[in-house]
């Protein structure tokens, strides 16, 4: 059953690792747990390793950040991914087990791995979580990848959005209420239009927010459409603010 195949892998494990305490050393090696451990660059160890969604580096080079007494000291001989995005650095936290992490924290862990093999020599995989005995991908791995992909499409769209809306400026104050107004830089969006403040809402925002609007030219992303000559004006997640002309600059809300 699985607790005897478990057991024979550790034993495999630890004969794999008496092989490589020879100087035998495989190209792409394929680790376990037990022998990764001993790679936490203390003397008399043979090396100092990390490993991230089941990918093995050899970190010597960060040895300030990873060696014994280093910053990230606890993510070195193991597979720590889940505080890559959480950063607990307590035991709890550094597990390998990604289950239930929000978007962002993926998309950090995917910055890090992207980190890692820019910056560090891969050395092989660890056999687990991510990886089977014979190296290939677990449906684990599946998932989290697929998940990241979603993530980063997502992170497109978002950034789509945001040069279609800029957001507004605005600023309050007691005397005079809320100002919201559009430039050509609002938002962080440098660009050839100012636009006109909308209330935009949409899915998974809570409420609205103030957006910048192109009030002339074809919509957005249909540049040959038979259009009326209003931007984006007639977009159906947009709202005007009550009380401010339909195509002023800024917009005053008394309080």
């Amino acid at each position: 059953g699985a607790m005897w195949r478990g057991a024979a892998a550790g034993l495999l494990c630890l004969a794999a690792a008496w092989l490589l305490g020879r100087g035998f050393e495989p190209r792409a090696r394929l680790l376990c747990a037990a022998e990764l451990r001993r790679y936490r660059g203390a003397p008399g160890e043979p090396g100092l390793y990390l490993a991230l969604l089941g990918r093995v580096f050899d970190v010597e080079r960060g040895r300030k950040h990873y060696g014994p007494g280093g910053a990230y000291s606890g993510f070195a001989g193991r597979d720590a991914t889940r505080a890559f995005a959480s950063g607990d650095f307590t035991p709890a936290g550094l597990v390998d087990d990604v289950a239930g992490l929000s978007p962002p924290e993926l998309l950090s862990i995917h910055r890090w791995l992207s980190f890692y093999r820019d910056n560090y020599e891969p050395v092989g995989k660890l056999v687990g979580r991510f990886y089977d005995e014979n190296g290939a991908p677990t449906e684990a791995l599946r998932e989290v990848e697929a998940a990241i992909e979603e993530a980063l499409k997502f992170q497109a769209e978002n950034e789509q959005k945001k040069q279609q809306f800029p957001p507004c400026n605005s600023e309050w104050s007691s005397a005079k209420g809320t100002r919201f107004w559009c430039s050509r830089q609002s938002g962080g969006v440098h660009r050839d239009w100012a636009g006109v403040p909308r209330k935009l809402f949409s899915p998974g925002w809570q409420g609205s927010r103030c957006v910048c609007v192109r009030s002339s030219g074809p919509p957005w992303g249909q540049p040959h459409s038979q259009h009326s000559d209003r931007g984006d004006l007639d977009d159906p997640h947009l709202q005007q603010y009550e009380g401010c002309p339909p195509l002023a600059e800024q917009c005053v809300l008394l309080t």
